[in-house]
């Protein structure tokens, strides 16, 4: 698939202005699109959109389909009468530039119960067909799901292993007793998906009217303690006697971690898997398209091989790289789905058969200009040495911003970027490399929300291989300027990214 000229802003919805500690897809969501607009770009990188639990990972997510009901914008909901506006009255404040994810969950949780609740008893016929259909659509993945996220909660958000044993092996009379008696719980679940797609549904035509395409972000593997390993156990790693990961994935040490990076979630049995067509893949997939416009595969890399550590170890250094059926899997995606509008991103320790795997298929890979400045002209990252099918950031949510990031780099790294641009004052760094990015050769150029505005360390949005502190950054409605949209524009211009005039509409 050929992609256009484009740019576009990295940013999770989480991280966007509002009322509840939390950023949402209500009536900030929609200013950012007229953002995103005003500034001519026409992507917006959402990353993963599912239900986190502990540390508050994205790419930590209790289904691979869901959505995540903190999410749920609740002047929304009280719009359609299942909420008062009293009840949205805050007797305390939420931090403004920080997510805090117990005090939010806290508040909004009892209120989209409520909101359940009203929904069941008062919906009208036409709205309760709507919520039927839905759930007669994703009945492949919903039904487990609500019950799985109903039983977290009669054991205390124990991991699944740790419930009764006949609940944990999914033994059918225990599962069908579970449905009987936590019937209004899993309508309650039920129903915040209902909404959550709803809403996410008016955004993304909001954004597409716009000429803003979604690109979403697609995790090569799911969390352990999720819907999907629970219900689907044969397709995973597992210990047959505990249900733990008998094999656990992670990558060995690179860029970000000198020991490597211990996941923790169970690789696949890709023998089972391809054995069984790739069908939970194929419908995990086309769930994903109800999202998201284009798709970026995370660790595309463990499609050719995965780095595979067994039970037991504490960290990633004693893996060992096992081949993945990607070209079986690649071929039978497009044999039932056609070409998708799939990104690659092949980071970290990259072979030949990688990139012969990327470019079968012909997916953008991903260069990353924080990357560029380390070694020589022959460096792959430098601007002059990146084609035309990739994605070209500044960083990622996995970097330290790029102010943060020239703030600690190697005064080797300062030289050659200042011989690389010409002299440019410190304080416009960031400014300096969004313009690389922007004049670069690649087909996409993504910027960090945080580079935009020129922010520091503090507004690093993941460190990988940490467990606190990460998903939390938000962005302050005020932050974003006529100077500074002006200035994007102008450059989104100039570099030829911007969308032309019949696009515009």
């Amino acid at each position: 698939m050929s992609f256009s000229r484009t740019s576009g802003i990295l940013l999770h919805p989480t991280s966007l202005p509002g009322r509840f500690g939390i950023g949402d897809i209500g009536y900030q969501s929609y200013r950012f699109v007229d953002f995103l607009a005003e500034t001519k770009q026409q992507l917006w990188q959402v990353l993963p959109l599912g239900p986190t639990g502990h540390g508050n990972s994205p790419y930590m997510s209790y289904s691979a389909m869901a959505g995540n009901p903190m999410l749920i914008c609740l002047e929304n909901v009280q719009s359609q009468g299942l909420l008062e506006g009293e009840e949205l009255s805050l007797n305390h404040s939420f931090p403004f530039d920080r997510v805090d994810y117990d005090a939010a969950g806290a508040f909004k949780m009892p209120l989209l119960r409520k909101a359940a609740e009203r929904f069941k008893d008062n919906a009208s016929d036409e709205v309760r067909a709507e919520f039927n259909q839905f759930r007669k659509d994703r009945v492949s993945w919903l039904e487990d799901y609500g019950l799985f996220m109903a039983l977290r909660d009669v054991y205390d958000q124990k991991p699944w292993p740790e419930w009764d044993h006949a609940l944990a092996h999914r033994e059918a009379d225990a599962l069908n007793i579970a449905r009987v008696d936590l019937a209004a719980d899993i309508f309650y679940h039920e129903y915040m998906q209902f909404e959550f797609f709803r809403q996410w549904r008016d955004l993304k035509h909001y954004a597409n009217e716009k000429g803003i395409q979604i690109v979403g972000d697609m995790p090569i593997y799911v969390a352990h303690n999720s819907s999907d390993v629970w219900a689907f156990p044969n397709k995973f790693m597992l210990n047959e006697n505990t249900m733990y990961p008998s094999q656990m994935a992670g990558v060995p040490p690179d860029f970000f971690s000198a020991e490597g990076q211990l996941w923790g979630n169970p690789t696949y049995n890709w023998d089972v898997v391809k054995e069984e067509g790739f069908s939970w893949w194929l419908l995990r997939i086309q769930s994903l398209l109800e999202f998201v416009d284009l798709m970026r595969i995370d660790h595309f890399r463990g499609f050719e091989a995965f780095w595979a550590i067994s039970e037991g170890e504490t960290s990633a250094l004693n893996g060992r790289w096992i081949k993945a059926p990607g070209h079986a899997f690649f071929d039978t995606v497009e044999d039932k789905l056609g070409k998708l509008p799939f990104l690659a991103e092949d980071l970290g320790q990259i072979d030949d058969d990688v990139h012969m795997l990327r470019d079968k298929y012909g997916f953008p890979g991903m260069k990353i200009l924080q990357f560029a400045f380390g070694s020589d002209d022959k460096n792959l990252y430098l601007p002059h040495n990146i084609d035309r099918n990739f994605m070209v950031y500044t960083g990622t949510h996995d970097n330290d911003t790029t102010v943060g990031w020239f703030n600690t780099a190697s005064e080797y790294e300062k030289l050659r970027l200042v011989n690389y641009v010409g002299a440019f004052e410190a304080s416009s760094v960031h400014w300096a490399m969004i313009r690389l990015a922007l004049s670069s050769v690649a087909n996409q150029a993504v910027i960090p929300l945080q580079d935009v505005l020129g922010l520091g360390t503090q507004s690093r949005m993941n460190t990988p291989g940490t467990a606190e502190g990460n998903w939390e950054w938000r962005y302050v409605d005020a932050m974003l300027t006529p100077v500074i949209a002006n200035h994007l524009k102008n450059l989104t211009e100039l570099y030829g990214r911007a969308p032309s005039p019949h696009e515009e509409g």
